[in-house]
């Protein structure tokens, strides 16, 4: 009897982050809800990463109000989201209160399954969100971001395994980020979870498509024994997104190994989803298949974010220096995987590093990294570096060892008492915690919330040619995260980096 190889879906979350720049209004996804509950997933990512931030900022849409929706719309499948551990759907480390609350929150409203992961790859920064999924009884899937370097082996992510599996992880997530999984170590890692902790480990894999070998990877992990995989419908897969859902299903055809997805179904959600892809091109994403992602490491997105501020100051033949720069600032900041937000930290401070020279201007984020504020690194930093980050807060904060948010103290009541001073917020805690996630741009999104969503798909006929290119600045992720104005040598910078998870 063939093997039952679990599928969970994209489509509502990654994907069109990935693809469409997080911009897919509620409304164009709620007519395929029914078909996409129905068709044998064992679950939906809906939520999460970017879609928070987008709902608010570009959307109009009240992200809480989403959640609902999707929980009532189909409540047969168990809805996931991403978590970002410690930093929840911000930027920076949150108090415990937080992020207890936050997950509480989230649960209430509907959420299932919490993919929790640290972009450290630091399990002390998983621990008090993966506490909080489990006292909600919901499912803790514990997360290895995956990535290549000198410090990274097969026998570090097995252990990492097991400090999730010890903190009461449902399931082990390795979450390739960057397409950079090729097809043995998918093999190797996920067949050392199971020999190692045995067989009755959940292992689940998400992988993206941008270097164009991470089908053969999910094969050769479910070969392995790995038990769930994530994909995209096609409509809505490729490039810097994911692998597709049919193709994934097809593949697996008379090798032992079989999914209960009804293709009729998802048949169904392909055409939806190809007819409202047309709706946003402005943001779409051109990259195909990119395998010089393997030297440089960055996700997809980030690519056309750094051309996009390269080409802002005038220095667009700097991409290779950047690209070049790139693993060696990795390599200073001790390997971090490149993920929301290391990767637009290494990101950005390449470019600085390419434009102004090394590390003669550094941000604060980048600062922060080296200083362990972020969490502690696989490898030891280059201790230049690290005086260099020491200079840059002229000795006023130093390094540290400890857990970063052991030094944030409670701040959950603040934030409440904050947003309550806002015009149109309702009291809720989802609007403290809509406030404290993006306090620049909550305000705004208070005061207009009621005038309704406001979708900013255009007219697929209007489409102008030539096509955008790729490298434009709102080309495949959500066009703002972390925003920098730099000054150096009587000339003012203005850079603006983008999520990449």
């Amino acid at each position: 009897m063939p093997r039952l190889v679990e599928v969970t879906e994209l489509a509502l979350r990654d994907a069109h982050q990935s693809l469409i720049a997080t911009r897919m209004a509620l409304e164009d996804m709620l007519p395929v809800c029914e078909d996409l509950d129905n068709a044998g997933y064992w679950s939906l990512e809906c939520w999460g990463g970017a879609t928070y931030d987008s709902c608010i900022r570009f959307l109009n849409e009240d992200p809480w109000e989403r959640l609902r929706t999707f929980k009532k719309m189909m409540p047969k499948t168990p809805l996931q989201m991403l978590l970002r551990g410690q930093n929840l759907l911000g930027y920076r480390h949150y108090a415990d209160d937080v992020v207890r609350k936050f997950v509480d929150k989230a649960a209430e409203n509907g959420m299932d399954v919490f993919r929790v992961f640290d972009a450290m790859n630091d399990p002390r920064n998983l621990e008090v969100a993966m506490k909080a999924v489990k006292d909600n009884g919901k499912h803790a899937q514990g997360t290895i971001c995956y990535t290549i370097s000198p410090a990274h082996t097969v026998e570090g992510f097995v252990r990492m395994a097991g400090q999730l599996l010890d903190m009461g992880a449902d399931s082990i997530c390795l979450k390739d980020m960057a397409a950079l999984l090729k097809p043995q170590p998918a093999y190797d890692i996920v067949k050392g979870i199971k020999d190692t902790y045995g067989e009755q480990v959940k292992v689940h894999v998400h992988v993206h498509a941008t270097t164009g070998v991470t089908l053969v990877s999910l094969m050769k992990a479910i070969e392995a024994g790995c038990d769930i995989v994530d994909t995209a419908v096609s409509s809505m897969s490729l490039g810097p997104g994911h692998n597709p859902t049919e193709a994934l299903v097809e593949m697996l055809e008379g090798t032992g190994y079989t999914t209960r997805v009804d293709l009729d179904r998802v048949l169904k959600v392909k055409r939806h989803f190809k007819e409202v892809r047309k709706k946003y091109w402005e943001f779409q994403s051109n990259f195909d298949v990119e395998t010089e992602i393997f030297k440089s490491q960055i996700p997809g997105g980030m690519l056309s974010n750094m051309e996009s501020q390269l080409r802002q100051q005038g220095h667009e033949d700097k991409m290779d220096a950047v690209l070049a720069e790139v693993p060696r600032v990795k390599k200073d900041a001790g390997y971090p995987p490149l993920v929301t937000p290391t990767s637009q930290i290494v990101g950005t401070q390449a470019v600085f590093n390419v434009l102004m020279g090394d590390y003669k201007v550094m941000t604060g984020e980048f600062a922060d990294l080296m200083l362990g504020y972020y969490g502690a690194s696989i490898a030891e930093k280059n201790p230049e570096v690290v005086q260099r980050a020491v200079e840059h807060y002229k000795g006023q904060k130093p390094p540290i060892t400890c857990r970063p948010a052991d030094l944030i103290p409670n701040e959950w009541d603040k934030l409440r008492e904050e947003t309550l001073k806002l015009e149109g917020n309702n009291g809720s805690d989802e609007d403290v915690l809509t406030y404290a996630m993006f306090p620049q741009v909550a305000p705004k999104f208070f005061k207009e919330r009621a005038q309704g969503p406001k979708s900013v798909a255009s007219d697929p006929s209007k489409k102008p040619k030539p096509q955008p290119q790729p490298g434009d600045e709102n080309m495949g992720v959500l066009t703002r995260e972390l925003q920098y104005a730099i000054s150096f040598n009587g000339k003012e910078y203005q850079v603006k980096v983008a999520p990449a998870d």
